[in-house]
């Protein structure tokens, strides 16, 4: 591994912790890196071990503001999503898998700019099950294939209009209940090794770092300004994995 690859898997580490604990779409910007730096079915069973890291951190900093009925409602949908997006694993190769992470990425981005343009027309259609279920599956196939499940849950609570505190605390325990439920996925298909594992515990310390800075400037950030980040960056990220 050349010095370049360690300092990009640090800082993809510091994004994941940051991500965590503040603005969720960010993530996207690691799984760009990843999925740049290695082979993109290889990349989605690394980059799983150190979210899960971060996972750890987030619902140690937001364990009291969980939204218990929120996760309920989302699951039943996850599990369906999750093996549909074990299929497609199992049948792209790398290069397809590649652009199709792009292409989810920017379709994320556009379905958010549809939520900001008419959020008030979408909040009233966010209540019931038939929403919960699609954004459960939605989730579980994004997160299996792309580890891009952030954008759909950012669509689903900003629909919901889920106060920022509850939105991180209750994202926090819904990706890593996912999360943790994907590894014997990626185990099944082939991707998961010892050395994903051993990476991410490597990577905690700048997990951890990220992780700190996340929790202290979510507080000072507009939600507005969470919103145009996280819109840059997805469509940073999907520009260059449609184009690699």
């Amino acid at each position: 591994m050349t010095g370049a690859e360690v300092a990009l898997f640090g800082i993809a580490a510091v994004i994941i912790g940051y991500s965590k604990t503040s603005v969720g779409g960010l993530a996207v910007v690691a799984v760009m890196i990843f999925a740049t730096v290695m082979p993109a079915r290889a990349s989605t069973a690394a980059i799983l071990m150190v979210l899960i890291v971060g996972d750890l951190f987030a619902i140690w900093h937001y364990r009291r503001n969980c939204d218990v009925a929120l996760i309920r409602g989302l699951l039943p949908g996850v599990l369906p999503g999750l093996v549909l997006g074990s299929v497609f694993l199992a049948v792209v190769d790398d290069t397809l898998l590649k652009r199709a992470i792009g292409a989810l990425l920017l379709a994320m981005v556009l379905l958010q700019l549809l939520v900001n343009s008419r959020r008030e027309q979408i909040a009233e259609r966010a209540h019931g099950r038939l929403p919960a279920l699609a954004a459960g599956v939605g989730s579980g196939f994004a997160t299996m294939t792309a580890n891009a499940a952030g954008a759909v849950m950012t669509l689903y609570l900003v629909a919901k209009q889920v106060d920022k505190v509850r939105f991180v605390g209750t994202s926090a325990w819904f990706f890593f209940l996912i999360n943790c439920v994907k590894v014997p996925f990626s185990v099944g298909l082939g991707l998961l090794e010892w050395t994903d594992v051993w990476r991410a515990l490597a990577l905690a310390p700048a997990v951890a770092v990220g992780a700190w800075l996340g929790v202290h400037t979510i507080r000072r950030i507009s939600q507005r300004g969470f919103e145009v980040v996280v819109l840059l960056a997805s469509a940073i990220s999907a520009t260059v994995l449609l184009l690699a």
